[in-house]
């Protein structure tokens, strides 16, 4: 019995390391995914960046950014660049975030985003999700089309 309980034991072991080893996995565009929540899951992946692996929440993000968005951005190393760049790396572990609808469609969807940053500035962003309609499989997902630059708002001190 105890040889039993022993083996049980160092199996349970390294499933569990090797569960904490692997990379976790990133949430997939699916069709079932509403605009809102397309961003609330790339902000939130922003907000905590490192919290799963080194950059994970950017590859979040670029996980639902649309084709031809990603044509301007180029591929995921430069996206990284360019989020960790001035014009957007106030994103990155940023404190807290609002999303506010400001119009709709049933082929897209523009909000109003407000970041508190680590340093306590607030930045507002205009966030556009669109439907893809081409076949495949991004087939009536919803993807981010376009963030603004960023406009500051001041601190909240």
């Amino acid at each position: 019995m105890l040889k039993k309980l022993q083996i049980i034991f160092k199996i349970l072991v390294i499933f569990l390391s090797s569960i904490s080893i692997s990379k976790a996995e990133l949430l997939k565009p699916t069709s079932d995914i509403k605009p809102t929540e397309v961003v609330k899951i790339q902000l939130l992946g922003l907000q905590k960046n490192d919290q799963d692996y080194k950059d994970s929440g950017i590859e979040q993000t670029w996980n639902f950014a649309h084709p031809n968005n990603k044509k301007v951005t180029g591929p995921l190393d430069n996206f990284k660049r360019m989020i960790k760049g001035q014009s957007y790396q106030m994103m990155i572990n940023h404190l807290s975030h609002t999303i506010t609808m400001l119009g709709s469609s049933d082929k897209w969807a523009q909000f109003e985003v407000i970041i508190l940053d680590k340093e306590k500035i607030y930045h507002k962003f205009n966030w556009q999700v669109e439907k893809y309609l081409l076949d495949g499989p991004l087939k009536d997902c919803w993807l981010t089309t376009m963030v603004s630059n960023p406009i500051s708002l001041g601190s909240s001190i």
